[in-house]
């Protein structure tokens, strides 16, 4: 069991805020709170970064509001951001939940983000497989390596750790490791305290770590996370809605609201995007 009793605020350090603003899934008919656009997803991140944010996890959409690997789309919304926010740090997904082929995947990554995510292993998700066989892992990571992009290793499973394990011993991957666990959707690791604990006694050493739990569980792993010394990541890409089971439709910015006055009742000051490179390495 991870040990709440050695918890120190002061020990801990600075607590980094990642926001999740869009993601795959929702539509503006689930809500019409979800940016699409560049000047959308510019706004909610600037809107963020008054609060404390200091990186933002960004998928694209094309016209339609269809998810797009596009790099001409990407580097717009970088650019509006950017714009807003010179300091923030961008993490760009290079998921292939939608568009599976690695060279597809990996366009964003000539745009040179800071940060770009890494999924470590196969899920099934209820509207699309993650497939992400080795061969497609070991490619994504050493064009990082070779761009001295931070991967964001996404955590569905606890055997994603010991890819990310395996990785490092052949030095695809350099410590320290970043970690995004993410608990509670159908299909992985489910969104209990126990489950975080056990993710995260499995981290390797020299290891950050930013949790967030999917759908209702968003706010309880938040939380969990914050009182454990890790990172959190909150926005309407992990969940639509403010409160269950009203089914609240949110914003954004409710959603940094909240975690922000958490934190500071915890007594977790909020990492600058300065003090978040420090803290990670970049």
């Amino acid at each position: 069991m991870y040990a709440f009793k050695d918890y120190d605020c002061e020990r801990v350090g600075k607590l980094i805020i990642t926001l999740a603003p869009t993601g795959m899934i929702p539509t503006k008919e689930m809500t019409p709170y979800v940016p699409i656009t560049p000047e959308e997803i510019a706004k909610d991140t600037y809107e963020a970064y008054k609060l404390g944010v200091s990186i933002v996890h960004v998928h694209a959409r094309d016209e339609n509001g269809v998810p797009t690997y596009k790099k001409e789309v990407f580097e717009e919304i970088f650019k509006e951001i950017k714009r807003k926010c010179p300091d923030i740090i961008i993490c760009s997904t290079t998921s292939g939940r939608v568009h599976p082929q690695v060279e597809h995947r990996a366009e964003v990554l000539d745009l040179y983000p800071e940060i770009a995510s890494l999924t470590l292993g196969s899920l099934n998700f209820p509207q699309h497989p993650s497939v992400n066989p080795m061969e497609t892992i070991n490619k994504l990571a050493n064009l990082m390596k070779e761009r001295n992009i931070l991967p964001e290793l996404e955590i569905f499973e606890p055997g994603f750790i010991n890819t990310a394990k395996y990785l490092t011993k052949k030095g695809i991957l350099k410590k320290p490791l970043h970690f995004c666990l993410l608990l509670g959707s159908l299909g992985s690791i489910p969104a209990s305290i126990n489950d975080l604990c056990y993710l995260v006694q499995s981290l390797p050493s020299e290891s950050n770590w930013s949790a967030t739990g999917i759908g209702r569980f968003q706010t309880q792993i938040n939380v969990a996370a914050i009182l454990m010394g890790g990172h959190v990541r909150v926005g309407i890409e992990d969940s639509i809605y403010y409160n269950y089971p009203k089914e609240e439709l949110t914003t954004n910015t409710k959603l940094v609201e909240r975690i922000v006055r958490i934190a500071k009742d915890l007594n977790r000051e909020i990492a600058t995007p300065s003090e978040t490179r420090e803290i990670l390495g970049i």
